[in-house]
């Protein structure tokens, strides 16, 4: 049980550092309440899920392909410096959506959390490095179930992680000026923006 809750923490301790992934959901959480930014780390996990996957069969090598990693570099650029700037561009209806909210399909936060933590270039080789060393690790002492169940302990901190961010930016709702979040939404768009060229210069470096 110690194993179970220490990969849980680690869980959790992977998912809190601030990146462009966290900043879009603190936003979708302004904006459009509790339930899109708890769907929108869903589908980040997703995300995060599938490329646990990819490493725990041994099938991740290919992403560090040059060719590979040149593409992601780019989706990484175009999603995020595209999603930062159309924040911007939406600011103006914060107020809007405290007062009367938004008419948005979860199944739209779901997609925006699942393809932005997919493309996201830090994302894969967060996975690649962090999980590949615990598994790496594990496989030392422990049986496949037993990695399996590791595997799900950091999945759950993962979670625990997207409930907290949920209840943090859908609480700033309720807790906190339209002037403050739009300052709080400007400051998660830069963000956004700021990774996004850092990938598209990591790309042009590749290339030239």
């Amino acid at each position: 049980m110690n194993s179970i809750f220490t990969y849980m923490f680690l869980g959790l301790s992977l998912a809190a550092p601030v990146g462009p992934v966290n900043a879009a959901q603190l936003d979708t959480g302004i904006k459009n309440g509790f339930f899109h930014a708890w769907i929108f780390g869903i589908g980040a996990l997703t995300a995060d899920t599938i490329y646990m996957v990819m490493v725990y069969v041994g099938v991740a090598h290919v992403i560090e392909l040059p060719f590979i990693k040149t593409l992601l570099w780019l989706f990484g650029c175009f999603v995020l410096t595209y999603t930062g700037i159309e924040n911007l561009l939406t600011l103006h209806k914060i107020e809007l959506d405290m007062r009367f909210g938004r008419n948005i399909p979860l199944r739209r936060s779901l997609f925006s959390g699942f393809f932005m933590s997919l493309l996201n270039p830090l994302t894969i080789l967060f996975w690649l490095g962090i999980y590949g060393s615990i598994l790496a690790e594990a496989a030392e002492s422990s049986t496949q179930n037993q990695i399996l169940l590791y595997s799900m302990a950091v999945i759950s901190g993962i979670l625990t992680w997207d409930l907290t961010m949920a209840f943090l930016s859908s609480g700033a709702r309720r807790f906190l000026s339209t002037g403050v979040l739009k300052g709080i939404s400007v400051v998660s768009s830069l963000s956004m923006i700021g990774f996004g060229i850092y990938f598209g210069l990591e790309a042009y470096k590749v290339l030239f």
